[in-house]
């Protein structure tokens, strides 16, 4: 059976006004099943949010597709759709929650009238139908008193409750596809749990498939079924959950992991890893990680690792651990 999303060699330029150009997400493909949870995690400034934003046609002015870039959804490839067609898909196909609910809400109208709005958007429905709706799906996301709530003003509502509302959004228009773009970043643990849970349950009961961008490895680590690590643009390692939490391939992935605070080390500091991630403006030739990589050799400096199956399902772009490996 053919995969809901398939995402093939996706990249993303941006045109300066100076008339040169450069790539900030390169070469990217991922696939997500009905009903799949996938994670995209990285560093902050590695392109995941671009990845996300492309996939419904939401890039920001200046940025366009690379001439191989495919996005095909549930058979129809919407790389090839006028503005027109898009949005015939954003909202309805492929829904999007951001990261800060409170930018994302209009302070000015009450919760429900948003919900209720998303809900005009998608179906012909009469307003108090649309309104009943509204207060169905914002008891769904587990909005108490969803009846009194959907008359709730936005800075009424806590940061929890408020990404609740922007997932019954969300939801009005009975999408195939969630993309999750870092949805529990301003929230504290408990509250990110709470969110963690709901969107898994949400997958489960309505056969949705999420894709969850997030730059923690850590809260991904019961939810995703398998997980991409993206850095300064490309994927180096993608496998499942469970593979990567027990035998991490890259470099980069090894980081990200051993940063991650366990109860079960006692260790004087957290662990990090070293320097920062580089402008797109200015990728480094060669391995993109090597500058802060512990492992990196001569070689990492000229050559662009690919993309390599070391195990079946498990894929690294490592030099010097995928030969390690092979050996």
């Amino acid at each position: 059976m053919s995969p809901l999303l398939e995402v093939t060699n996706l990249s993303v330029e941006f045109r300066r006004d100076s008339g040169d150009s450069f790539i900030a997400v390169d070469n990217v493909s991922l696939a997500i099943n009905a009903g799949e949870l996938i994670a995209l995690v990285g560093e902050s400034g590695c392109g995941k949010s671009l990845t996300g934003l492309a996939l419904p046609g939401l890039l920001p002015d200046g940025a366009r597709l690379g001439e191989q870039s495919r996005i095909v959804l549930d058979g129809t490839e919407l790389t090839v759709l006028s503005e027109s067609g898009l949005r015939q898909y954003r909202g309805r196909r492929i829904a999007m929650v951001f990261q800060d609910p409170a930018s994302s809400l209009n302070p000015v109208m009450r919760v429900g009238d948003q919900v209720v709005e998303a809900i005009e958007a998608h179906r012909k429905i009469a307003r108090q139908q649309a309104r009943q709706r509204a207060v169905e799906l914002l008891a769904e996301v587990g909005i108490a008193d969803a009846g009194s709530m959907v008359d709730a003003w936005p800075h009424e509502l806590s940061g929890g409750m408020r990404q609740r509302v922007m997932l019954a959004i969300a939801l009005a228009g009975e999408p195939d596809l969630l993309v999750a773009d870092e949805p529990t970043t301003a929230l504290d643990v408990t509250v990110q749990a709470q969110i963690l849970e709901l969107i898994d349950r949400l997958r489960i009961q309505r056969s949705l498939a999420v894709l969850l961008i997030t730059h923690d490895l850590g809260i991904v680590a019961s939810r995703a079924d398998r997980v991409l690590v993206m850095y300064a643009g490309r994927i180096v390692e993608q496998t499942t959950t469970a593979r990567l939490f027990d035998a991490p391939m890259h470099p980069y992935t090894r980081g990200l992991l051993a940063a991650i605070p366990r109860i079960d080390v006692t260790s004087p500091a957290l662990q990090s890893i070293a320097g920062t991630v580089p402008s797109p403006t200015s990728w480094p030739e060669g391995c993109r990680f090597h500058p802060r990589c512990p492992l990196g050799i001569e070689q990492c400096r000229r050559v662009i690792p690919p993309l390599v199956e070391v195990n079946p399902d498990h894929r690294a772009a490592c030099i010097v651990t995928t030969a390690v490996e092979g050996a």
